[in-house]
């Protein structure tokens, strides 16, 4: 089920990926976006993270189609007008078009989706990744502490690495825009394979 033509605050900004059911801390320093802080926690205390396009400029830059609503779960308010803050993701929505508003900060119209129900990956997708996920780990020379990783449930396996991992911001949009957690995770096994084989060629970043 789809609500259509919802009015929606956005925090476009790269690389920050927001999926449903999962947290995004943000610390938020700029005007515009302190206000579109303080204007969520006056109202419904939600905000639309979207990824803008590659190669735009920083002022208006053009967005991607698909972003995730996220809602305050905890805020922090600093005394010099700066916010920490912790986003829950909600649900996904699609762009219908941007509005014309008096705000520092801009505004859509989109369709939202419904929230998604619990998923879970079959045994041999997730010992795939978790295997994956070591040696991807070992190449970059990460730390991981293996324990904790293996009482993590699928969901928060599989979107925790999607928001840690250090894709590009197409890459990463891919794994947003990916339908079920089945999808999802073997786009990580690909884009990790992937981010192998440019880093053995010896290129510094997948592109």
């Amino acid at each position: 089920m789809v609500r259509a033509g919802v009015r929606l605050s956005i925090f476009p900004l790269g690389q920050a990926l927001l999926l449903p059911r999962s947290y995004l801390p943000l610390h938020v320093f700029e005007p515009r976006y302190k206000a579109l802080v303080s204007d969520a926690l006056a109202r419904d205390r939600k905000i639309a993270m979207i990824q803008p396009l590659p190669g735009e400029g920083d002022e208006r830059p053009a967005l991607f189609d698909i972003g995730c609503v996220g809602r305050i779960d905890h805020v922090d308010a600093l005394e010099d007008g700066r916010f920490n803050i912790i986003l829950k993701g909600l649900a996904r929505f699609r762009v219908i078009r941007e509005l014309d508003v008096s705000t520092a900060f801009r505004q859509i119209e989109a369709d939202v989706e419904q929230a998604p129900e619990d998923e879970v990956l079959h045994a041999v997708e997730r010992a795939a990744l978790e295997q994956e996920s070591r040696r991807f780990a070992d190449a970059l020379g990460y730390v991981v502490d293996w324990t904790a990783v293996s009482r993590l449930d699928d969901m928060s396996l599989v979107n925790g690495i999607a928001q840690i991992a250090p894709f590009d911001p197409a890459a990463k949009q891919t794994l947003l825009e990916a339908d079920t957690l089945n999808e999802r995770c073997d786009r990580i096994i690909q884009l990790m394979q992937i981010f192998g084989r440019v880093e053995r060629d010896g290129g510094a970043t997948m592109q």
